[in-house]
C-alpha cells in the first residue's frame, strides 16, 4: 500500500494502561490494523513514526504501558483502521484512555489559498477500555477538567463542586440508560470510538518532543 501521494499525515497520540499479562505478541495483533496500514509486516517494522523526532508506538514491558506518538500518511479510509484497533485495545487494556488522533491535510497550503478556503484538518479523540463503565470515567474526567479550566477564568475552584456533581449525574443517568438498554456488549454512541471530533479554528499544533 503507497501512501506517498496521500491527503493527510495522520497522528495518532496516546497512553494505555495494560493489563499485566498482556504480551507483545496479543500487543501486534491487536495493533495490526495501524502497522498493517502502514505497509508494515509486523508492529517491529512499523512502529516508527513518519517523522524521525517522534518515539513512534512503543510497549513498555515493565510498566504494562502502551505509548504512541506516531504518524502514517494515509487518506479516510485510515478511520476503519482505527476503530478496528480500539476493538483491539479494549481486550487488553487495564483501564479506560483516551486517544488523540489528528489529521493534517498535506494539499492545503495557508499562503497560495483562497481566504474562504480552510483546510480539511480534523481532529478526534478516541476512547478504549475494558468496560463501558471504564470508558465513560475517562470521558467524565476529561469533561470535568475542561469544564473547570473554563469556568476557572470567573470562579474560584472551590466554587465549582456543584458543576462537578452535575456532571457525574449525567453520566450516570447515561450509564443508568445503557444498562436498562441491554447494549452493555456493544460500545454506545460515544463510547469506544470518536468521542469528538473538529474542523476549523485554526490548524492543530503537531505534538512537540
Amino acid at each position: 500500500m503507497s501512501h506517498y501521494n496521500a491527503p493527510f499525515e495522520i497522528h495518532v497520540h496516546g497512553q494505555v494502561q495494560l493489563r499485566a499479562d498482556v504480551g507483545f505478541s496479543q500487543l501486534q495483533e491487536a495493533l495490526k490494523p495501524l502497522w498493517k496500514y502502514a505497509g508494515a509486516r509486523s508492529l517491529a517494522d512499523g512502529a516508527a513514526s513518519a517523522y524521525e523526532e517522534e518515539p513512534g508506538i512503543q510497549f513498555d514491558v515493565k510498566e504494562h504501558v502502551l505509548q504512541m506518538c506516531w504518524t502514517v500518511r494515509g487518506d479516510e479510509d485510515f478511520r476503519q483502521s482505527l476503530d478496528e484497533m480500539c476493538m483491539g485495545i479494549n481486550e487488553l487494556a487495564e483501564q479506560g484512555a483516551a486517544i488523540e488522533v489528528t489529521f493534517y491535510d498535506t494539499e492545503f497550503d495557508e499562503e497560495d489559498a483562497p481566504e474562504d478556503e480552510d483546510a480539511r484538518d480534523d481532529f478526534v479523540m478516541l476512547f478504549v477500555g475494558p468496560t463501558p463503565a471504564a470508558i465513560m470515567q475517562v470521558q467524565r474526567d476529561l469533561l470535568v477538567q475542561d469544564v473547570i479550566n473554563l469556568m476557572e477564568r470567573h470562579f474560584d475552584a472551590s466554587e465549582l463542586g456543584g458543576v462537578v456533581s452535575e456532571v457525574d449525574k449525567l453520566f450516570a443517568q447515561r450509564f443508568d440508560a445503557l444498562v436498562s438498554s441491554l447494549e452493555i456488549g456493544k460500545p454506545p454512541r460515544g463510547l469506544g470510538g470518536q468521542g469528538g471530533s473538529g474542523h476549523g479554528g485554526g490548524r492543530r499544533p503537531r505534538h512537540l518532543h
